[in-house]
């Protein structure tokens, strides 16, 4: 069996900006509040090799992987995938970006398939992964929605 996610998100901010945050991975833990740090461990043109570490879970275990992704801004797609796969015998992640009238909308696919000796099955991080992907994407929005609002040029009234 496999797992598939698929969740979206409508951010009220430019492309661009959009864009530009959520792809600039050595500043993740500043955008995602699962992340303690993310290192970054070559980069290649739009392919980028990086270290994420999570903060510690419930019975105090970090979790740390390697992910390789590589962004084109001309399809407006990022594909990535773990390169240390962990307790998944493999990751592959898929963002789409399009810009719609009420902002920017972002896209998350998601396929995977837990190893036979995984703590979890497939089904369970299925239900995880929609249910953090909502949390996640959440507040990518409203901290790129502030970024936003904090970027647009102040209206000055003259007399």
């Amino acid at each position: 069996m496999t797992g598939h996610t698929q969740n979206e998100v409508t951010i009220g901010a430019p492309l661009d900006l959009v864009w530009d945050m959520t792809n600039d991975v050595a500043d993740w833990p500043n955008l995602f509040s699962e992340y303690a740090s993310a290192e970054i461990l070559s980069q290649e043109g739009n392919r980028t090799t990086f270290r994420l570490t999570m903060h510690p879970d419930d019975n105090g275990k970090v979790w740390s992987w390697v992910s390789e992704r590589e962004a084109d801004r001309d399809t407006l797609t990022v594909r990535a995938r773990r390169v240390e796969t962990g307790p998944f015998a493999y990751m592959n992640i898929v963002w789409q970006y399009e810009k719609v009238p009420e902002g920017t909308r972002m896209v998350w696919t998601q396929d995977f398939a837990m190893r036979p000796d995984a703590p979890v099955d497939d089904d369970w991080m299925t239900d995880n992964i929609n249910r953090n992907s909502k949390v996640q994407m959440a507040l990518i929005r409203d901290r790129i929605e502030k970024e936003a609002g904090e970027r647009r040029p102040v209206s000055v009234l003259s007399d």
